[in-house]
């Protein structure tokens, strides 16, 4: 059913359709509408047979779902930013015990400064942690991509991170095709867990491995990840099937047939890309776009076939590790090795700054004309720079926020942390 819906709401009443019997959260913006609107449904019981556990941190939120999968129940929760951090001990616990747990990330950006708006920042900091990632364009993707997640988890019994942009997506009130219960049950089918602690037949799980099975551990939750590629195009059929679409794939493609130069980005940048897209073809440029949605495991044989025949490859992030550069950017670079595409890392979006239609145009126009470097800061204030770079050369006191950057910091207010 058409519902005119903030994003929050429409993957609140998602979760619900799936039917958790456990949700266990600390409230961080920007996913906070997502769990208050659950535990709303649990307290009226409108969300039956289910369970809302109020804790004390985002820690106990995941070491709650642990334990709640490890019982046998289908478990949820939510978080963002340095609440991922906080609880990152047990996102690797939940991984490597191979429990089928399914996580919304509203995704934000990473202090400090303190910034309370979205990128990339803390989904790329537990990309290695052994979670499936997935990220959503729209906020019908969100939704579609909660439902399509407890199915995909409890099929490989391997954890399911969901990405949707904090406030661009969480916060947007929207246009979103909600399923009936009888879709959904018809599509997800009870939980039935492979491994679970029952005290008539008790078993130990997460015991001490030393470093004669160790490595095999670590094999088998890679090939777990790598199984879950053909899992992916398996359920999507399904899901398009019973609902009369395909929410995941491994990405989407946008006018890709004859172009020389492709965007690639993940999350809600991805509509930008193709409105420039739309732009630059007016003016007889051939660019396409490619908005990933799969990106742990990384597709890299199908991102292979679509890009191979592309000149330059601009992928725009939204996340930076410093020192290196962009996490994304280096994974198509290492699988496009054997191809021909020039790869550019163009850093954009970051702590909530607009991704815009006349930068991404900017980017594309410097990469026709051979002009575009291999990493890019899109729309850099180098006045600001060329201040903060002058200062923390000659002042003894200076720090990483100081002289310019500081200014703009106290200018703009005091930002609470959650």
């Amino acid at each position: 059913m058409l519902e005119q819906i903030e994003g929050s709401q429409a993957v609140a009443r998602a979760v619900g359709l799936s039917r958790p019997e456990v949700i266990c959260a600390y409230p961080i913006s920007p996913q906070t509408h997502i769990v208050e609107a659950l535990s709303v449904a649990v307290k009226s019981g409108a969300l039956e047979h289910c369970e809302f556990v109020n804790v004390e941190s985002e820690f106990a939120a995941l070491s709650v779902a642990i334990g709640a999968s490890a019982a046998g129940a289908r478990s949820y929760t939510a978080t963002a930013s340095q609440g991922l951090l906080y609880m990152i001990e047990a996102v690797y616990n939940a991984a490597g015990l191979g429990l089928p747990i399914v996580m919304t990330l509203a995704n934000r950006a990473i202090g400090a400064p303190i910034n309370i708006w979205n990128d990339h920042s803390d989904a790329m900091a537990v990309r290695d942690a052994g979670w499936i990632q997935l990220f959503a364009e729209t906020n019908q993707d969100a939704a579609d991509l909660h439902i399509y997640a407890f199915r995909l988890a409890e099929q490989l019994s391997v954890p399911v991170m969901v990405n949707m942009d904090g406030f661009i997506l969480t916060h947007a009130t929207e246009r979103v095709d909600l399923p009936s219960q009888e879709q959904v049950d018809a599509f997800l089918p009870p939980y039935a867990p492979r491994t679970y602690l029952d005290p008539a037949d008790p078993v130990s799980i997460g015991a001490m491995v030393g470093p004669e099975a160790f490595t095999e551990v670590r094999y088998l939750a890679s090939l777990r990840q790598h199984e879950a590629l053909s899992s992916i195009e398996q359920i999507d059929e399904e899901f398009g099937e019973v609902f009369g679409r395909r929410p995941c794939g491994f990405f989407s493609s946008y006018r890709m047939e004859d172009a020389e130069i492709v965007a690639v980005a993940m999350g809600s940048a991805v509509g930008t890309l193709k409105d420039a897209v739309d732009d630059m073809r007016e003016q007889g440029v051939r660019v396409g776009a490619l908005g990933l949605r799969t990106f742990r495991p990384f597709p890299a044989d199908a991102i292979r076939s679509a890009l191979s025949g592309s000149r330059s490859v601009l992928v725009f992030e939204r996340a930076h590790s410093p020192g290196f550069g962009g996490q994304l950017s280096a994974d198509i670079a290492a699988t496009l090795r054997s191809v021909e595409p020039t790869v550019h890392s163009v850093v954009s979006g970051l702590g909530g700054r607009p991704v815009t239609r006349r930068s991404v145009a900017s980017a594309i126009q410097a990469s026709a004309k051979g002009e575009l470097g291999l990493e890019t800061f899109l729309d850099l204030d180098e006045s600001l720079l060329k201040r903060e770079v002058t200062e923390l050369g000659t002042a003894r006191r200076s720090s990483a926020t100081g002289g310019a950057v500081a200014q703009i910091i106290e200018s703009s207010g005091p930002q609470g942390a959650r």
